[in-house]
């Protein structure tokens, strides 16, 4: 008997990202039953590798080149996704991503932290080239950023001017926001017909010990002293702004979200709208089998995660749903599941695991393959 299994994973942070790692479960699967047809949907919440997720998963789509200036100044080969025409966006949807843009990524391995001076301008400069395109709708994915700037890389890339007592502009990254005293948002490009929707799994506002500062400059690199300074600048930065600093995902991406808040975009849970945009419903309704996946499965990955949201999807159609992780830990409920696969006891190691992932997916597709049909 043929089946029809869909393939939805996040990525794997760290190792492999969605668009490979269904490939290689793919693989794996087709190895085993080859006469399967397989439907390869790799979802994403907002992080690295949203683009390669739509470019793979979403049929028709186009891959756009662009150079942009990345985090610390230098041009960075990037690409956004245009979307096919629909009735709520005739001209297209662009889906433009900060990691490949400005993300933390491109800092090299290991990254040459700038916590101060990253900056979100490729971003901007990204989103800018979609809206030159004509496209109706965007979508911004802003998970992994390098900065923390507030979004105003971004915005000043699209027309805003952003100046000191002076009248001169900023300097770049979260470093200007010290001087910031003139915020004009006029030269701002209107929104397109479709709106923008913004694409993240973090709720913390953007200023205070659950803000952008606080809680991500650390992993930027920020030590205590530069937490401070770059608090107080999006502070300086939110006082110029009519926009809410409290609202949930405002500290995004350094504070990109509250920068795309003061431009009009709507803050929305990545899973929810990435499964609507590639139409995973409508795939799980017809499906025998879904594999779902991510790096680690543990006691919060239910809280909005891809596997949880694929999970429930599945079993509100009542399709089997089985889950794939680099590992799983012993506070993770994965009751849901019809079957599970941890590809840290399939190599016998995380390490082993990290080091070959598309291996290890390869393996455990197969794995599935025998067991669940």
């Amino acid at each position: 008997m043929v089946h029809t299994v869909v393939i939805a994973p996040d990525s794997f942070k760290g190792t492999i990202g969605a668009a490979a790692a269904a490939e290689a479960l793919a693989a794996g699967w087709h190895r085993v039953r080859p006469h399967d047809a397989l439907r390869l949907l790799p979802m994403a919440d907002g992080g690295e590798g949203t683009v390669d997720a739509f470019a793979t998963a979403v049929r028709k789509a186009r891959r756009m080149a662009v150079t942009v200036t990345g985090p610390e100044g230098s041009p960075v080969e990037a690409s956004w996704v245009l979307l096919p025409a629909t009735d709520a966006a005739p001209d297209g949807t662009g889906v433009v991503e900060l990691a490949n843009t400005s993300g933390i990524e491109l800092l090299g391995s290991p990254p040459r932290l700038r916590p101060l001076d990253a900056h979100t301008r490729g971003f901007g400069e990204a989103i800018a080239a979609a809206l030159a395109h004509g496209v109706s709708r965007l979508v911004l994915a802003i998970g992994s950023s390098a900065s923390t700037d507030g979004g105003t890389g971004m915005l000043a890339a699209l027309g805003a001017r952003f100046t000191d007592a002076a009248g001169h502009p900023i300097t770049g990254g979260g470093r200007g926001l010290a001087t910031i005293a003139g915020a004009d948002l006029s030269g701002l490009p209107p929104l397109p017909t479709g709106g923008i929707a913004v694409l993240t799994d973090v709720t913390n506002p953007l200023l205070g010990a659950r803000g952008a500062a606080a809680v991500f400059g650390p992993q930027k690199g920020a030590g205590p002293d530069d937490v401070a300074a770059l608090d107080a600048g999006l502070a300086r930065f939110a006082g110029l702004i009519d926009a809410d600093s409290d609202a949930p995902g405002a500290g995004a991406a350094g504070g990109t979200g509250f920068g795309l808040l003061a431009w009009g975009a709507d803050l929305v849970p990545g899973s929810g709208a990435v499964a609507e945009l590639v139409g995973l419903a409508e795939a799980v309704a017809t499906a025998s089998v879904v594999v779902t996946g991510e790096g680690s499965y543990d006691g919060q990955s239910a809280g909005g995660k891809v596997p949880a949201y694929v999970a429930a999807i599945a079993g509100a159609a009542g399709i089997p749903v089985a889950l794939v992780a680099g590992r799983i830990t012993a506070d993770a409920d994965a009751a849901d599941f019809a079957g599970t696969v941890s590809l840290t006891h399939l190599a016998g190691s995380g390490e082993a695991a990290m080091s070959d992932p598309a291996r290890w997916l390869a393996e455990a597709g197969a794995v599935l393959a025998r067991t669940l049909v």
